[in-house]
């Protein structure tokens, strides 16, 4: 199953990088090693708060960094 992780990995970074939201003691979007759950779709977990999210597209990305990163609020239905 193709779940395009690396175009929204790649989408994750400029759309952060747009936002001014990168850089030293701010968001870092790195890869991550295999979690053995492939068939599931990808993964995020944002730190220091060890929160893991799981996406399915753009939009789950966009809602993830509208609230989570930008206000602060988990995104409940996207939480793993």
């Amino acid at each position: 199953m193709n779940f395009n992780a690396e175009p929204m990995f790649d989408y994750m970074k400029k759309k952060i990088k747009s936002l001014n939201l990168n850089g030293p003691n701010k968001v870092r979007v790195n890869r991550g090693g295999c979690f053995d759950r492939c068939h599931e779709g990808p993964l995020m977990v944002i730190y220091p708060e060890g929160i893991w999210y799981r996406y399915i597209d753009q939009e789950d990305l966009d809602e993830i960094i509208e609230e989570h990163l930008l206000k602060g609020i988990t995104v409940n239905r996207l939480l793993v």
